[in-house]
């Protein structure tokens, strides 16, 4: 005994339980302890959250007067309600203990047992302790005992139904029920308690449906969604509502097995988890394996829905299937079947983007071993050879194969898959072989579809795919050798399968549209009128069958195409040529097909229209370049839109067939659009990302910023090297095209607003005429067609030159001529005569550029040494225009002819819009410096040393003002990193080392330095604001790709894309010792009498014009004509 206690206070620390129970097993919103102070008043302590291993907190603690409180009377109580409480919830422990046994425990925390429940003992962890003073701090939570009738039923109710619970006696569910109906009754719709009355009597009724005391659950779920609906998203109560109604969704399905109510329980779920913390009990039985596995597996064997209401569901379903589940790999194969689905029925790229995502994840979780790992690397194998259908990477389709030859071997002779295994790798085989024309590669899925169609003899369900299947194949080996056994063989296929799909079948206009193609091409062979009818009949029925938009009317337009162009090239009549058009165009303008096979559609009606001077063919080149954009636009990186372009074969030559093809029709302005639209599309898609945005920031600000914003995210999101790591490529790439949506959007934006209409689309002539402000700029055009040059004048309209002489394969020839001009000089002295290379731009002369002076002179009044730009394509860029010469007395014998320099003062300019670009960026007038980076002795493999590197650069510094800012940085200072930061500092910048273009891969061009290369890439790459002038003494600096000659990828084209406004580069080889001279005379003219010691880099054509005068004597032809000047 402690001795009196009497005037004596007590400090009871309330500190936690243990193992505590609900005895009705109903979700609590929390635990608290309440003590009886008095007969007229009670404490409650702080809530405490039920955690999911039955544990409270609490910490809290009261002073008790041991004069008003003799014993200890406690009850643990379990609210079921997080906000406002309706009576004092469920009694789940009572304790009455005396004083004296509580302080025997001392200082110390101790347990205190409770009666078991379930078999379990819970315990509650106390601390008493004897004070001398009273502290009323926790008055707040002491309140009356006497409570209202309200309050008294719900208790009531809460004690009944947990009878009913423990003791399965429907007498006390029913008192349970009475009890809470009468709450209901005192609680009317507009009450604070209403969600809760409603709540606990539909609680009560579940419980009886589940032991089936109750039927009506009808009632049930309707009390629980009124409660929901009162308990919104934000309210404290909702996850519980959240878990009372999919509970009650849940055994409904389990005794009704309607979709709807598993449908709404896995939507219900999905919203709940995310509200319960981990740790707490509400977690642990929301996220219960039994109830969400039920949830996972009844949803699973729904059968696969490609609606956007049964992919949604299947996204619910997978957020219920964390990494670890058991059920999540099958979980994302059904998704993946719905996207894959909807792919097939809708071709949106997203969804088979997503569905590839989702299968490499599923076939990581299933290794090999694993139940399902060969139906995962099947499946992943088909999507990605959807993708390659429809995007055209190879990349896909050489994963593809290998997926399907691993699958090959895991389905060997006797399994009951393997007629699909060779199926599939036949399809895959059959498009690599389209790609790169090896006949091994067809006569392998020939061979492969022949033993699926042994494994699948008639009365099989998939003989009629496996016989349309082989029959393609055949057709396909028909095309190469033209073997009419094949297609004889395969046409007696496609029939068989067409008996096999009869009307009303899913796939039977598949199989129309290949007998289709079939027909057509017997009648190429037999010329017989009743092949091509059969052929038109069979497409328009496959198109009958089809709906609006479905992919595969892409195809029946290809194959209607095809009757009708082979009956015109039989029979000449002009309405099969339009209808072969029409098909063309609505297959190439096709919204679900993938940009290749469009693109390739669309070059096929160009060919058309050219071939028979079709009234189509503008329009057709407009559909090549709009499909050949949003092609590029889809690639991430700079060098995949340069493979994505070299793909097709229309890409090089279309710019100038545009071209063409407007000239004849006597377009000239739109001649000039099509031939800038088409060519440095490189250029051009990167500029987009750097446009200037100061009009649009007057106007709207907000929009302003968000452009810019998605602007550099999507240029940092451009990768430069492809990953090794399909899957993160795959996310890299699909990263991008989201951004690259975004960004879409925000120019659609920007296109709404006045004066916006045309942000970003390809420029008007009005527009592109802005270029030669300072002089005409001469655009040379050639094409298969014809061979022109049209003269875009400072105002007014463009003029035509002809070139009556001058075919493309003459300036083919011409450019080799010159190539082999070039290359013999090498092998020359400096004093030898260079006979052949005059010759050759005499040639330029009479038959190019002559008939360009005479409009120059006579139509434009053009005066002596005015500047021009010329503005080769094709061809014409390999040829040195700028030193056309007649190299040839006067007839009077006065003395030589002039040549083009005579007359005017030469530039190149890439496309009209960089020179455009670089005229809008000129900052003549600020303050300059000057940076000379030489490397004459570059990293291994490189190249060998360059002696006269240092000198030059000594001979530059000289030479340069000395007010200007001057630094050298040579020998161990001209790194790769060192020069990119010398581009990005200066204004002006001389360049002396080595300079290599790589024919092959072009952005790997580069400048020779000390560590490592100056690639292309890293120029395009590196800003260069303040940028003004730079003069590359570098071998090939000016030269682009045979490959893709209009895209202008070049050293030069990067340093002005960069930021330089005009740069001096070169066509060929520099020979170092001779380039000084050249070096010498030019900064000797471009710095004499500068006004105010400001230099101008727009005299930078004049000043090279002088230099090549001037070293006359001291330098060969072909080491003067090298240099040449490209910008303002």
């Amino acid at each position: 005994m402690h001795g009196s206690l009497e005037g004596r206070y007590i400090k009871l620390e309330v500190i936690g339980g243990k193992n505590l129970q609900v005895p009705s097993w109903r979700m609590p919103g929390y635990i608290y302890v309440s003590i009886n102070i008095d007969s007229s008043r009670r404490w409650k302590s702080a809530i405490g959250i039920f955690s999911s291993n039955q544990l409270v907190a609490w910490g809290d603690a009261v002073t008790l007067s041991l004069d008003a409180t003799p014993a200890l009377s406690a009850e643990i109580r379990a609210s079921f309600e997080l906000g406002r409480m309706l009576g004092s919830g469920e009694v789940i422990g009572k304790l009455d203990k005396s004083w004296d046994d509580l302080l025997d425990h001392g200082d110390e925390p101790f347990d205190i047992f409770l009666p078991s429940v379930r078999g379990i003992v819970p315990s509650l962890t106390l601390k008493a302790t004897i004070v001398h003073a009273f502290d009323n701090q926790d008055g707040a939570r002491i309140d009356s005992a006497v409570e209202c009738q309200i309050a008294r039923d719900t208790d009531a109710g809460h004690a009944q139904f947990a009878k009913y619970v423990t003791r399965k006696i429907v007498s006390h569910l029913n008192d349970g029920v009475e009890h809470f109906q009468l709450v209901l009754d005192q609680c009317p719709v507009d009450h604070p308690d209403h969600a809760a009355a409603v709540t606990n009597l539909a609680w009560t009724y579940l419980k009886g449906y589940i032991q089936k005391d109750f039927q009506d659950i009808d009632s049930i779920t309707s009390l629980f969604r009124k409660a929901l609906a009162l308990r919104p998203q934000g309210h404290p109560d909702h996850p519980l509502s959240l878990y009372c109604l999919t509970e009650a969704l849940t055994w409904r399905h389990r005794r009704e097995n309607t979709a709807a109510y598993i449908h709404e329980s896995a939507e219900l779920s999905c919203k709940l988890l995310p509200l319960c913390p981990e740790g707490t009990y509400l977690r642990s039985i929301a996220a219960r394996a039994d109830s969400i596995n039920y949830v996972i597996r009844q949803c699973n064997k729904f059968p696969i829905d490609a609606s956007d209401e049964g992919i949604h569901l299947r996204r619910n379903v997978l957020e219920l299937c964390p990494l670890g589940n058991e059920h999540r790999p099958e979980v994302l194969h059904k998704l993946s079947l719905a996207l894959s689905t909807r792919f097939q029925q809708c071709g949106s790229i997203d969804d088979i983007d997503e569905c590839i995502q989702l299968r490499r994840e599923t076939v990581s979780l299933c290794p090999e071993g694993r139940y399902g790992h060969d139906i995962y690397l099947n499946d992943l194998a088909l999507s990605l050879k959807f993708r390659f259908n429809h995007q055209g990477k190879p990349h896909d389709l050489n994963e593809a194969i290998l997926l399907y030859e691993e699958v090959l071997c895991l389905w060997p002779v006797g399994h009951k898959l393997r007629a699909s295994a060779l199926n599939n790798l036949g399809g895959a085989l059959c498009a690599r072989f389209d790609q790169h024309g090896n006949i091994d590669d067809l006569n392998r899925a020939i061979s492969l579809r022949r033993e699926a169609l042994m494994l699948r003899p008639p009365g099989n369900p998939y003989r009629d795919s496996t016989l349309d299947n082989l029959a393609f194949a055949l057709q396909r080996r028909h095309d190469k050798l033209d073997a009419s056994k094949d297609l004889n063989e395969a046409i007696d296929l496609y029939r068989e399968s067409l008996q096999l799909r009869p009307h009303g079948h899913p796939l039977r206009h598949k199989t129309l549209c290949n007998l289709s193609s079939g027909f057509c091409s017997r009648f190429m062979q037999t010329r017989k009128n009743e092949d091509v009818e059969e052929a038109i009949r069979l497409c328009q029925e496959s198109l009958e069958a089809l709906p609006s938009l479905h992919p595969d009317r892409y195809f029946s337009y290809i194959w209607l195409k095809e009757a009708h162009a082979s009956r015109f090239q039989m029979h000449h009549d002009s309405a099969d040529l339009s209808l072969a058009v029409e098909n063309l165009r609505l297959a190439s303008r096709y919204p679900t097909q993938g940009f290749p096979d469009r693109i390739a559609t669309a070059r096929n009606w160009v060919i058309a229209a050219e071939r028979h001077t079709h009234t189509s063919a503008l329009e057709a080149y407009n559909t090549c370049f709009n499909l050949l954009d949003g092609h590029l636009a889809t690639r991430s990186s700079t060098i995949s839109r340069r493979e994505a372009a070299t793909a097709f074969s229309i890409a090089r030559s279309l710019p100038v067939n545009a071209a063409s093809c407007a000239i004849r029709c006597d377009n000239l302005r739109h001649a000039v659009e099509l031939v800038e639209q088409g060519r440095g599309q490189q250029w051009s898609f990167a500029s987009r990302l750097r446009s200037p945005l100061e009009d649009l920031e007057s106007i709207n600000p907000n929009l302003a910023h968000e452009f810019s914003k998605l602007s550099k995210r999507l240029s940092e999101a451009q990768g430069s090297v492809a990953s090794t790591d399909r899957a993160a490529a795959d996310r890299a790439e699909i990263q991008y095209r989201k951004l690259a949506e975004q960004w879409g959007a925000a120019v659609a934006k920007i296109r709404n607003l006045e004066r916006f209409s045309r942000f970003l689309l390809p420029p008007s002539y009005e527009d592109l005429q802005a270029a030669a402000r300072h002089g005409p700029v001469i655009i040379l055009i050639a094409s298969q067609y014809s061979c022109n040059a049209v003269i875009v004048p400072t105002s007014g309209e463009p003029h035509h030159v002809r070139f009556p002489r001058i075919t493309l394969p003459d300036l083919e020839t011409l450019k080799e001529d010159f190539a082999t001009a070039i290359r013999h000089t090498a092998r020359m002295r400096p004093d030898q005569p260079r006979k052949k290379l005059r010759v050759l731009l005499r040639i330029v002369w009479d038959e190019i550029m002559l008939p360009i002076v005479n409009i120059l002179q006579h139509d434009f009044k053009l005066r002596r040494r005015s500047r021009i730009w010329l503005c080769p394509t094709a061809a014409f860029t390999s040829i040195p225009l700028h030193a056309a010469n007649p190299f040839r007395m006067k007839e009077d014998r006065s003395g030589v002819e002039p040549c083009l320099e005579d007359f005017f003062i030469c530039s190149y300019t890439p496309t009209l819009s960089a020179l455009i670009r670089a005229r809008q960026a000129a900052k003549t007038g600020s303050t300059l410096s000057f940076a000379a980076i030489g490397q004459s002795e570059p990293g291994a493999g490189q190249g060998k040393v360059l002696p006269a590197v240092d000198s030059e650069l000594e001979l530059v510094h000289k030479l340069v003002p000395h007010n200007v800012k001057f630094t050298n940085i040579s020998g161990n200072e001209a790194t790769q990193a060192g020069a990119l930061e010398a581009l990005r500092c200066n204004t002006w910048v001389h360049l002396a080392c080595h300079g290599k273009q790589d024919l092959e891969q072009p952005y790997d061009s580069c400048f020779a330095m000390r560590d490592k290369p100056l690639t292309l890439l890293d120029i395009m790459e590196n800003d260069s604001p303040q940028a003004e002038f730079a003069f590359l003494s570098a071998c090939h600096t000016a030269v682009g790709d045979q490959e893709t000659p209009d895209e202008i990828v070049h050293l030069a084209a990067g340093l002005q894309f960069s930021g330089f406004k005009s740069v001096i580069g070169t066509l060929w080889v520099v020979a170092d010792a001779l380039a000084k001279h050249i070096v010498e005379a030019f900064y000797e003219k471009m710095f004499e009498d500068l006004e105010d010691g400001v230099m101008d880099c727009t005299k930078a054509a004049g000043a090279l014009n002088h230099a090549r005068s001037a070293v006359m004597q001291k330098v060969p032809l072909e080491q003067r004509i090298v240099f040449i000047h490209i910008g303002v």
